[in-house]
């Protein structure tokens, strides 16, 4: 058997051309989404780490899926035959170091666990010819069992179907990741046959294979959260979950208070500097940078912006893509941003819609005011400059600008352009009709009395 060397080269095969039936999408399964990006991409991000090279196996007609796996090399799966059959159309790019084979629908594997695997392969004290990753799930149920022999290397892998009562007891499971010398899993892949009931052609009979040439095969034992596959709506959520712990861990651990984690939703993407405070029920979409000493109250979205240092978001605020905050910041209750910038100690506290504008440092906008960016064909812009105020209620009319220190009056609509420190009032002429209000009430007691 050979010899591993700590110099050769690696390659990871990921399987992904399965459709995925169970989720009963049309999307394939590779892509269904976890914490903002799919499934693929967190496999390909951690396998990304420890080996040269990334090899994804994809089905015929699914180009997105090509798409996503780029920079990486695709093969195609014409017709999907089975697991082996799967690895085999990537043999030509196995090269001639290691090579793992992994599956799209195992995405959170940690490129620790995948570094285990490979050291063990690689190992110079323990000679391996196949490493494979194996987990005690809680529930062992109707999992593969592996079966160790006296010197604790692998003798079998027994399918629960076929198992005897003594082997049904034991909890260490088989997960079908596979790691091995890329010469000699060429030749055993090709030894796989297909009499089964689907006569397809599997990756797990690559262990018999190896024990009757006499090879060693060691399990490397890896968190169940890690292997449990991902095949239904219901393991997607649960995979979501198992997401969300770890991204929560990881901020708290480089300095982000969370006051209710597990009410906390993060992107993969998500980055939060020390000394963050994020309070409940907070979602954070895909592209989001909050910038240390910044809060973002209860019950607010934001998605594709940037929040600067010491700002106070929410509660129940919105940050909507291509939203950025300087320092010290206020967006409020039931404020939404989008595409907008806001300067150093610019506020926008209550109730109001900012779209398509830029807002000067130290700027006030007061509730109810709204930017009416878009008439129906194109989107304009607000400017606003520094030191302004904007009234409770007031309407801006875009393109408009509104110079440094303007002030605009409480109601006002604004439709052309505020010279900087003028007051701007646009709104009808308030009649006071002196006794009418009580004069209309009579009347109308006295019709309601004929009637």
């Amino acid at each position: 058997m050979t010899k591993p060397s700590a110099n050769r080269s690696s390659t990871a095969v990921l399987l992904a051309a399965g459709l995925g039936t169970r989720m009963r999408s049309s999307l394939p399964k590779a892509l269904q989404p976890l914490a903002g990006q799919p499934m693929l991409s967190h496999l390909i991000a951690s396998a990304a780490k420890i080996f040269d090279r990334v090899v994804v196996v994809i089905g015929p007609d699914m180009d997105d899926l090509a798409r996503c796996a780029e920079p990486h090399a695709t093969v195609i799966q014409h017709d999907r035959l089975g697991t082996a059959h799967a690895a085999l159309q990537a043999e030509d790019l196995f090269g001639d170091g290691d090579v793992a084979v992994l599956y799209a629908d195992n995405p959170l594997i940690t490129p620790e666990t995948l570094r285990r695997m490979l050291d063990t392969r690689r190992s110079e004290t323990g000679h391996t010819d196949l490493a494979l990753l194996a987990m005690r799930p809680a529930t062992p149920g109707r999992y593969g069992r592996v079966i160790l022999n006296d010197t604790g290397t692998v003798e079998k892998i027994v399918e629960w179907a076929d198992a005897s009562d003594a082997e049904r007891t034991v909890d260490l499971c088989n997960a079908g990741v596979f790691c091995a010398d890329a010469t000699r899993f060429r030749e055993w892949l090709h030894k796989v046959g297909n009499a089964n009931s689907k006569g397809e052609y599997y990756l797990t009979d690559v262990v018999g294979i190896v024990r009757e040439q006499g090879g060693i095969i060691r399990a490397v034992e890896a968190p169940e959260s890690e292997l449990l596959g991902v095949n239904s709506r219901v393991e997607l959520a649960e995979a979501e979950a198992t997401v969300q712990r770890r991204l929560r861990r990881e901020a708290m651990e480089h300095g982000v208070t969370l006051t209710a984690p597990e009410t906390v939703f993060f992107s993969f993407d998500t980055v939060l500097e020390p000394d963050v405070v994020v309070q409940p029920n907070v979602v954070f979409g895909r592209g989001v940078t909050v910038r240390s000493g910044a809060e973002i109250r209860a019950f607010s979205h934001l998605e594709q912006c940037e929040v600067g240092s010491k700002s106070l978001i929410g509660p129940y605020a919105r940050l909507r893509p291509g939203t950025k905050l300087g320092e010290g910041c206020h967006v409020g209750n039931f404020v939404e941003l989008k595409a907008t910038t806001m300067g150093d100690g610019a506020k926008a506290n209550h109730l109001t819609y900012l779209g398509d504008a830029s807002i000067g440092a130290a700027t006030n906008v007061g509730a109810g005011t709204i930017t009416c960016n878009y008439d129906g064909v194109f989107k304009h812009r607000t400017t606003i400059g520094a030191n302004a105020f904007i009234g409770s209620d007031s309407i801006l009319v875009a393109p408009v600008t509104i110079g440094d220190g303007a002030l605009v009056a409480a109601g006002s609509v604004i439709t052309n352009d505020v010279e900087p420190d003028a007051l701007a009032v646009a709104r009808g002429v308030q009649t006071n009709k002196t006794g009418w209000a009580a004069r209309f009430r009579a009347a109308l007691r006295a019709k309601k009395e004929q009637g």
